[in-house]
């Protein structure tokens, strides 16, 4: 039987709302689920992938360290930016325009209740998108997200992930760096992680690259992956 997954594309949209309806979504799948083994009568669970841009944001993990946000909050005014302590795993990032931010909320038992071969799978549906524009993204050992270059002089990371997952349903998902402003990530200590660089698609590229192609590719090769279609 075929998986349906709902595609919706919010377009450029304030964190805060896209992070209140990704709560939403994810409430309402998980009360269809204890309802369902409680063998009440309820609709079947649905899975939705959220893709979007944000304006300027900086966003905290909960095993995350505060100080990794080198700005205070005058400085944050200046650059135009907001700062939110979420419920992902991992620690800060950046999230603004011209980067691609993807929010999967998949309950996972209709596909594999693993989560780390889940966050493998959302790495490979990059990494095959940046080979189809010509750049090779790679796997960190010990490390999550794409790198490029990660065994060489310069690594560096080009899709941060972040993930929550209860009662096996996800959200919050993939940031990558399309035509993504580097400079702001001189504002933080990217991911925890101090002594690596960040790369965009147009910095490896050397050229400002079709938002909705890679948008559309990645789509596509997560169907792929996953094993879904799209509704």
């Amino acid at each position: 039987m075929s998986i349906n997954v709902n595609f919706r594309d919010l377009g450029s949209i304030d964190y805060q709302e896209a992070w209140d309806l990704q709560e939403d979504i994810f409430a309402e799948t998980i009360r269809r689920k204890i309802a369902f083994r409680k063998g009440e009568k309820v609709e079947k669970t649905e899975n939705t992938v959220l893709f979007c841009e944000h304006p300027h944001v900086y966003t905290l993990g909960k095993s995350g360290h505060p100080e990794n946000l080198l700005l205070d909050e005058k400085a944050l005014k200046e650059v135009e930016a907001t700062y939110y302590k979420i419920n992902r795993g991992g620690d800060i990032t950046y999230h603004g325009p011209g980067q691609l931010v993807v929010y999967p909320i998949l309950d996972l038992d209709y596909f594999f209740t693993d989560i780390h071969k889940y966050l493998r799978f959302l790495e490979e549906a990059v990494i095959l998108t940046l080979a189809d524009f010509g750049i090779k993204g790679e796997r960190y050992e010990g490390l999550t997200g794409v790198w490029i270059d990660p065994s060489g002089e310069n690594p560096r990371k080009i899709c941060a992930l972040g993930v929550k997952c209860s009662r096996w349903v996800t959200m919050h998902g993939i940031g990558f760096n399309v035509n993504t402003d580097l400079k702001y990530f001189q504002h933080i200590v990217p991911c925890g992680i101090d002594d690596k660089a960040v790369t965009s698609m147009q910095l490896e590229l050397g050229q400002k690259v079709d938002f909705d192609k890679v948008l559309t590719t990645l789509k596509n090769h997560l169907a792929d992956l996953f094993g879904f279609q799209w509704i």
